[in-house]
This record gives structure tokens, sequence and C-alpha cells, in this order.
């Protein structure tokens, strides 16, 4: 009777053993469960101009788009601005325009009358000149009256060339300094224009993305300076996810590995995918509740949700999971 118990019990312990050694040979099916939290995500919302703020749309909790208006400063010192640099832009254009354009017609016609003119009057002092110099030689003149009319034929020619030189700078325009320092001037006035036209455009303030508004630090009729905060932001697209995994552990969330996001609060579960793996261990935060030591040393890891929704709030603490 004994024999036929130990012989049951014999083949009952090598029925386990075996049992046990195929059980090692088979994978591992159980999916490895990371812990971590959601990223919190955060943007001061900012002018870039100084000025008296003129409004703002939203309150704390608000959701807004990326590009949607949220708020703007009293436009009129800017407007104003603007107007100045426009003018200061048509007062340079019309300067280079006449030095571009060059004389008038008429202006160039009336120097040439004039050298015309001294012409006529240094051919008249030359004929007096030599009318004196005959009658000095028959001594009908005097000294004087020979002096006087060298005197008046060097002035002659003096006012002719005045004129000759004066119809030639009037027909070769003005010069090719003054027409780049003109130019020069016209390019700084439309960079002043740019200018203004950006300040303007920066009194209305935008949302750069996707985002909550955590807080709103200033209300309508208030002095702001620019990169003075107006609103705290929560970033919403995409949810970033910080998680740790173990060194042993590392080579199964290579940077595009597919996992899964769940939560305490809720049932649903969000699709994400690791997508950056720190190259540098470091030990285990207090904040992620793995059930290896303190001690362990762990690689942080960022997981990205690209439709993350209010069931994923920054700072919640997150179940995450992987198949092996």
């Amino acid at each position: 009777m004994k024999k036929p118990l130990l012989l049951l019990l014999a083949l009952a312990v090598l029925a386990l053993a075996g049992y046990g050694w195929y059980r090692s040979q088979q994978p591992q099916t159980e999916p490895l469960t990371l812990y971590g939290n959601v990223d919190i995500r955060e943007l001061s919302l900012a002018f870039r101009q100084s000025g008296r703020l003129a409004s703002l749309a939203l309150q704390e909790g608000d959701s807004l788009s990326a590009g949607q208006e949220v708020a703007t400063l009293d436009d009129q010192p800017f407007r104003e601005a603007l107007a100045a640099a426009k003018a200061q832009q048509q007062q340079a254009k019309a300067q280079l325009d006449k030095l571009t354009a060059g004389n008038r017609r008429q202006e160039i016609t009336q120097a040439q009358a004039l050298l015309a003119q001294k012409e006529a009057v240094l051919a008249d002092r030359q004929r007096e000149l030599k009318r004196q110099q005959g009658l000095e030689q028959s001594g009908s003149t005097s000294k004087q009256a020979l002096d006087s009319a060298r005197y008046a034929f060097a002035e002659a020619i003096a006012s002719r060339d005045s004129a000759k030189a004066n119809l030639s700078l009037l027909q070769e325009g003005a010069r090719s300094e003054d027409i780049a320092a003109a130019t020069a001037n016209l390019a700084a006035a439309k960079a002043r224009v740019d200018q203004a036209s950006t300040a303007l455009a920066d009194t209305r303030l935008m949302a750069p993305s996707d985002a909550v508004v955590l807080s709103r630090l200033v209300e309508p009729g208030a002095m702001v300076t620019a990169a003075s905060p107006v609103y705290n932001l929560a970033l919403r697209d995409p949810v970033y996810i910080r998680a740790y995994v173990s060194e042993a552990e590392l080579g199964l969330v290579p940077p595009g590995t597919k996992v899964h996001i769940r939560t305490d609060s809720s049932a649903k579960t969000f699709d994400g995918q690791v997508g950056f793996v720190s190259p540098r261990a470091e030990f285990t935060p207090k904040s992620v509740q793995t059930p290896e030591l303190r001690t362990d040393l762990v690689y942080r890891l960022r997981i990205v949700v690209s439709h993350g929704d209010s069931g994923l709030q920054q700072g919640m603490p997150v179940t995450i999971t992987l198949a092996r």
C-alpha cells in the first residue's frame, strides 16, 4: 500500500518540476508596467510692447486655440507712430526722386540764357579794353581809364566762367554721393515704417498653441511693460508624460515604443509612444511609485500623447503598460 502511494507522490513531484521547467522556457507575456506623472507644461504669455491694457478675453479655466486673440493694448500711440514713420518715408522718397530726376528743363534754359548774357558782357568789355589800349598809345586816354577797362574785362571773364560752371552742374544733375545718401535715408525710413507696423501688430496678443488658462494676472486698464506676463497657460497638445524605467528593462522601451496610459480617476485608456529616453541614469525620484527599491538607478522617459483630453490633468500620476 505504501509503495503505490510513494510512486504517486514521486510522479506528482516530477510533473510539477516538468511544468515549472516548461514555464521557465516560455517567453514572458505579462506587460511591463511603469509609473509616472503627466508633465506640468506652463507658459507665461506676455506682450512684446509696453502700454495700457485695453482688453482681456479669457478667464481662468478657459480653453484657447492656437492663433486666438486673448488680449489687446491701447493702440492709439502705435497708430500715431506708424503715421509719423510713413510721413518720413514719403519725405525721403520725394528727396530721392528729386535728385534722380535731375534739374528741370526751364532751369537749364535759364542758365543757358544767363551764360549768353555774361558772354555778351564779356565781348563788350573786351572791345572797350582794346579801344582804351589804342587810345593809350596815342596819348588820348588816362592810365586810370585803361586800368578800369582791364578790371571790367577781368570781372566779365570771372562772371562768364561762373555762369558756365553753373550750367554744367545743372546739366550733369545731382552727385552720385548725394543720390546714395538719399537712397540710404529712404531705406532707413522704410525700416522705421516696418518697425512701427510690427509694434502696432504686437498690441494684439495671440495664443501660440492650444492651452488652458491657469491664471489671469492683470486686469484691463493696467499699465504693462514688455515681457510682463498677463496670463499663465497650461499647454494641452501634445501631452507629455514623465516616467522612469530601470536599467534592466531599458532595452524594452526604445523611442517609438507604443504604450497605454491609465489614470486612477477614469477607466479610459490613452495611447502614446516613447519619444525620448534620457542617456543619463539617476536615482529613482520619490514621486515615482515603483515596486523596486528607491536606491535603484533608473532612466527618464518622455511619453507623448498626441490626443489627450481633460482626463490627463497636469501633475496627475499615471500607469503605463506595454507588452514585452
